[in-house]
């Protein structure tokens, strides 16, 4: 099942966690200094709705954001 929201379009991003060291200089020190940087995703808030999708009730995935801004019809 993909990670992607069937309203909007809203998927996974990629993006890095940097690991820093040291005090910073306006706070006394001499810097701070990168000492790792690991990749990582943001992940969409997805939930499974049983939602109308052309009159036909049907099991979608979809995000917080459309279901909270009214986007999705759900099936009675």
């Amino acid at each position: 099942m993909s990670k992607i929201c069937k309203i909007c379009g809203k998927k996974p991003v990629a993006g890095r966690t940097i690991v820093r060291r040291g005090l910073a200089k306006k706070k006394g020190g001499v810097g701070q200094k990168i000492t790792g940087i690991t990749p990582r995703r943001f992940l969409p808030n997805l939930k499974n709705v049983r939602a109308l999708v052309n009159g036909v009730p049907m099991r979608i995935r979809v995000c917080v954001k459309c279901l909270k801004a009214g986007k999705v019809i759900k099936a009675v």
